[in-house]
């Protein structure tokens, strides 16, 4: 009787034009092969952040599995770093 865990990536999504890649990871567990169990978290990463100077500071995927950093590098490309950089200059609240 082996209990084992697994993490999967099973479902990874570009939406809106500023290209976010939502993420869906599912912890599965199985004993002696057959799945007990799947529970799913989700998120989403962004282009980036902007700092106190309003630069666009890159999100660091380094810690994500390959396929969904190989898709965060395809889809998030200078024209759309710099119309979410725009956005989030716009929608910064005034004081």
């Amino acid at each position: 009787m082996a209990l084992a865990e697994s993490i999967e990536y099973d479902k990874v999504e570009v939406v809106t034009i500023y290209k976010h890649v939502q993420v869906r990871k599912a912890t599965v567990i199985t004993k002696d092969g057959v799945e007990l169990t799947r529970s799913y978290e989700r998120y989403v990463l962004q282009a980036g952040t902007l700092d106190a100077s309003d630069n666009l500071v890159d999100t660091d995927i380094s810690a994500e599995p390959s396929e969904v950093s190989a898709i965060c590098n395809a889809v998030w490309t200078t024209d759309v770093k710099a119309a979410w950089k725009a956005k989030l200059i716009a929608d910064k609240p005034t004081t």
